[in-house]
């Protein structure tokens, strides 16, 4: 009954099958990875955004890497804004997806050294972007600034060249051990993205929060994964059922051709 399985269009669909389901298992358990990895951050992220400000040198010190535990925790810096050594970086984009400028501040902390400030957006509204652009100046004086806490960019993590030959005082990658030789002062390491205090007029735009990955996504293409798995060998079998039963039938046809009485 079931020797048509040893045909070579029924040994091809079979093997093919299972090929297919440890293949879709696999690709299931890989999305459930990613899944978990995915919430792992978006974890950090939140207990990072929900945290407590902290002085920023308990965070940070000259020469640190900010690790993902601590990237986005909220911390806070005294001191005064030094908008001499300002610089802007290029090609960064806002909330609208419109290209414009971030402005990276030094500011000198009370015991001399710096941190790095991105004060946020402004737009590229000059004649060109090779133009120094117009920047509202941030409040003068001794102030507390508070900003999320974020690693040097590197080329490798944001996909940006770090483009050489700009015009000056523009940069493409924001990047402590770079400033602090152009600046010849102790930065520490990463920067901070500024929070607070707000800017009085509309500009400099801040920073806004940080998205979070859709891990939702891969659950679901993992379950999907696993019942594609799953309906393989159903299928398989309503397969050869189907075969079976139309074999009978052509079997039954025959014999019922072959019994019929010949015409006279």
């Amino acid at each position: 009954m079931y020797r048509f399985l040893l045909s070579r269009q029924w040994v091809i669909l079979t093997l093919v099958a299972l090929l297919l389901i440890p293949t879709m298992i696999r690709l299931g358990i890989w999305q459930m990875h990613r899944y978990e990895e995915r919430s792992a951050r978006n974890q950090l992220v939140t207990d990072a955004l929900g945290a407590k400000p902290v002085p920023v040198e308990t965070m940070t010190s000259p020469g640190h890497t900010v690790t993902s535990e601590d990237r986005y925790r909220s911390v806070t810096a005294t001191g005064t804004f030094d908008t001499a050594d300002e610089v802007v970086v290029r090609r960064r984009v806002n909330s609208d997806e419109t290209v414009g400028f971030h402005v990276l501040t030094p500011f000198v902390l009370t015991d001399g050294k710096v941190v790095l400030v991105n004060r946020g957006w402004i737009p590229a509204d000059g004649p060109s972007q090779t133009a120094f652009p117009k920047i509202p100046a941030p409040p003068s004086g001794r102030i507390t600034v508070t900003g999320r806490l974020m690693p040097d960019e590197t080329t490798a993590a944001s996909g940006i060249k770090d483009l050489k030959g700009l015009p000056d005082r523009q940069i493409m990658l924001i990047n402590s051990e770079e400033q602090a030789r152009r600046l010849g002062a102790t930065v520490l390491g990463g920067y901070l993205a500024q929070t607070a205090p707000e800017p009085k007029g509309d500009t400099p735009e801040l920073v806004g929060q940080p998205g979070k990955e859709d891990a939702a996504l891969n659950y679901a293409y993992a379950i999907q994964w696993w019942l594609f798995s799953a309906a393989v060998p159903v299928g398989w079998v309503v397969l050869v059922r189907r075969e079976l039963r139309d074999r009978g039938a052509a079997d039954t046809e025959e014999t019922t051709e072959e019994s019929a009485p010949a015409a006279v």
